[in-house]
């Protein structure tokens, strides 16, 4: 209940802007009694009882994104839905569906990169691809831990050649996505011939720069890497630009084929390192900034002190603090900083968190069943709790993502990523959804 009245205060603001510049009998009969259901992809999500009232909100769509936008809540759009209509759907609600296709975050520029000793030549070299594609570099090939900014990295290349080059033609996907496009051809080719075949292999070989996150995620599956070496002999032929990333460097992906290590370990190999205590501040720092905070040096070295290297970590703790400030009405300091993560400066005093542990943790705190926790029951509660539950593993623990997706009763790669996305753009618009995720991190670390 608690998340769903944080839906409604959103909501509230929203409306109290929509009042001023909608209808007035428009927004009493249509715009007041929609209920606000959920937060994705900085939408707010209302749902309405009839067609009618959907069609009417969707005549007024202009007006309803200006007063989300002018309501200043993070939030830029809106979708809705109809409870048994097939004419208004949101596809994304449900957890387990694919994302169409990999949309570039914006945010993720050079500029946005906080760079230190442990990445600056990674960094470098991401920029001198960027500034020529196909002609430094190629392929790079981007490898460093969870959490270390290998994607940040990779979407700053493919946001900076689509600003300054816009005429090339680039692909940023997931190893996840171009692997299940390779199936679905192949699948296709069986019932309709070669069609989707050649459209599959003539997408990526068309391209000016492409761009493969999380390449080790093929280990095992031969076809998709016999795909894609042939995609790659076009593309360097051709001196188009290929940059890949992937979590351990090219030498040790011993289940991919020997040819396609060769091939990376033959352009640039760049790893991030884990970043230094000074990195961490100005990461931290930069990420207060952005939420429009400014945080005392103390509290920044406090929160950095002990920390582990994934910035996501980093930034959950800095969210920590930001929404103990907001709830006490207090100013940030040492004192309510100590307070608010609820743990000892030594670490040796906590408990390791294991993915039992957060299973178990997120069980007491949502009053579910393990069998609930990870099995497919779609209702909205056991959707959230399961997600909350992926977010943590990611940010606790240093596993792969595959092996996240394996702890949380098999899903997959591209749902666990999809799972810890959407809590983290929740917990930047939602506080309760804060709360939730340091309420069950602090009993992880008691249990």
């Amino acid at each position: 209940m608690a998340e769903k009245t944080q839906f409604e205060l959103l909501w509230n603001k929203i409306k109290a802007r929509a009042e001023k510049i909608v209808n007035p009998v428009t927004y009493s009969a249509y715009i007041e009694g929609l209920e606000p259901v959920d937060v994705i992809n900085k939408k707010i999500v209302l749902k309405a009882l009839t067609d009618t009232a959907a069609g009417v909100v969707v005549k007024n769509t202009e007006k309803l994104r200006e007063a989300i936008v002018s309501a200043d809540i993070g939030l830029t759009d809106f979708a809705i839905v109809v409870e048994g209509s097939e004419v208004y759907t949101l596809d994304e609600i449900s957890e387990e569906s694919e994302i169409a296709d990999v949309v570039l975050d914006k945010r993720f520029t050079f500029d946005s990169f906080v760079v230190g000793n442990s990445n600056k030549f990674v960094c470098a070299a991401a920029k001198s691809v960027a500034e020529a594609p196909g002609e430094n570099f190629n392929p790079l090939y981007i490898y460093g831990g969870t959490g270390l900014g290998k994607t940040h990295l990779m979407q700053a290349i493919a946001n900076e050649i689509a600003q300054k080059k816009p005429s090339l033609k680039v692909i940023y996907t997931t190893s996840e996505k171009f692997l299940n496009e390779y199936v679905d051809s192949m699948f296709a080719k069986k019932s309709a011939g070669r069609d989707e075949e050649s459209r599959f292999r003539n997408r990526y070989r068309s391209v000016d720069v492409l761009l493969i996150d999380d390449i080790q995620f093929w280990a095992g599956k031969y076809g998709v890497q016999e795909a894609f070496f042939h995609t790659f002999n076009e593309l360097f032929a051709q001196h188009k630009q290929i940059v890949i990333s992937s979590d351990c460097p090219a030498k040790e992906l011993t289940t991919l084929e020997e040819r396609l290590r060769t091939r990376f370990e033959g352009g640039l190999i760049a790893d991030i390192q884990p970043p230094d205590m000074e990195t961490k501040v100005a990461i931290l720092k930069r990420k207060a900034l952005e939420k429009k905070y400014i945080v005392p040096d103390d509290v920044l070295a406090f929160l950095v002190k002990n920390s582990d290297n994934n910035v996501r970590t980093l930034e959950g703790r800095l969210n920590t603090v930001i929404f103990a400030s907001k709830l006490h009405e207090e100013p940030i300091s040492l004192n309510l900083a100590a307070k608010a993560l609820q743990e000892a400066i030594d670490v040796e005093e906590t408990t390791e968190a294991t993915p039992e542990t957060i299973i178990r943790a997120t069980c007491a705190h949502f009053k579910v069943t393990r069998q609930e926790l990870l099995g497919k029951n779609k209702r909205q509660e056991l959707v959230r709790a399961r997600q909350i539950c992926t977010y943590l593993m990611c940010d606790m623990l240093a596993l792969p993502l595959v092996s996240v997706g394996k702890e949380m009763g098999g899903r997959d790669h591209a749902t666990v990523i999809y799972s810890r996305d959407k809590v983290t753009e929740l917990m930047r618009v939602s506080d309760s959804i804060v709360k939730d995720v340091n309420d069950i991190k602090s009993a992880v670390l008691k249990q």
